[in-house]
């Protein structure tokens, strides 16, 4: 990371750690928990309106991840800026991982960005934020436990004119073991409509983080996408907590037999 990068980003740091000590064997990601833009970046020329859409945050992810965490006790890292300066769920060479346009929506600051700008993007928003949790990562094997990677993300119930149904997306890639443990609980239950690797998938190159820190570790991990409109208050973030929370220490229970 070159001064001028970290100077730049010395106070706003991209990483927001919670419960970086807590006991939990699981690791909490929320990678599109934040819509702030670095000062020195400006607005991206959109407005407000668009910053608080799908397209910048996942509405309701953060909220949640922390709840999950306190039920859990585990740690959570988030990153505080918009997926819109770029994308943490992405690699760099991913032409997604910085869009021009998003759900038809033009994003004017980032159009013809020059390598160079994308590089830097990717050193100020993505390199803070995989450092955060490959330390977190590696300091709990350094104590003996095997940590379990989880990350927290919300959709939009109309994209592209298409309502969807799924209410709650169980994600994975090569690895499906928690995947596979946690779904045969959801079948179980009463209430809610949940989908094996909807409304995305690993095609769709959204399961980088689970292959990142998951997967290339032989750790276990899964993806939650849990749809926009049935987070929309505390007391519905509490109820879902409450229900991955539920999902994951049972099937992470099964998963030890």
């Amino acid at each position: 990371m070159t001064k001028l990068v970290e100077s730049l980003i010395s106070n706003e740091p991209a990483a927001v750690i919670a419960n970086a000590d807590g006991n939990s064997e699981v690791v909490l990601i929320c990678e599109h928990a934040g819509r702030e833009l670095p000062e020195f970046i400006g607005s991206l020329d959109v407005d407000d309106e668009v910053m608080s859409s799908h397209i910048a945050w996942d509405l309701g992810a953060a909220e949640l991840s922390r709840q999950l965490s306190e039920i859990l006790d585990a740690p959570l890292i988030m990153q505080r800026y918009s997926r819109l300066l770029y994308d943490c769920n992405r690699s760099f060479d991913a032409v997604d991982a910085i869009v021009e346009e998003s759900d038809d929506i033009f994003i004017p600051g980032n159009a013809g960005l020059s390598k160079s700008q994308r590089q830097q993007r990717h050193d100020i928003v993505y390199l803070p934020f995989f450092e955060a949790i490959k330390e977190i990562v590696e300091s709990r094997i350094a104590t003996g436990l095997q940590p379990v990677i989880v990350t927290i993300h919300s959709f939009t119930p109309v994209y592209k004119g298409q309502q969807r149904t799924v209410e709650l997306g169980v994600l994975h890639d090569t690895d499906s073991r928690l995947a596979d443990n946690i779904l045969s609980f959801t079948q179980e239950a009463d209430g809610y409509r949940a989908a094996r690797n909807e409304p995305y998938s690993a095609e769709d190159g959204v399961t980088h983080t689970l292959m990142t820190h998951g997967v290339k570790n032989q750790l276990p991990n899964v993806m939650f996408e849990i749809r926009n409109d049935l987070l929309g208050d505390n007391s519905a973030r509490e109820i879902w907590a409450r229900r991955l929370g539920s999902l994951i220490n049972q099937a992470l229970e099964s998963l030890g037999e």
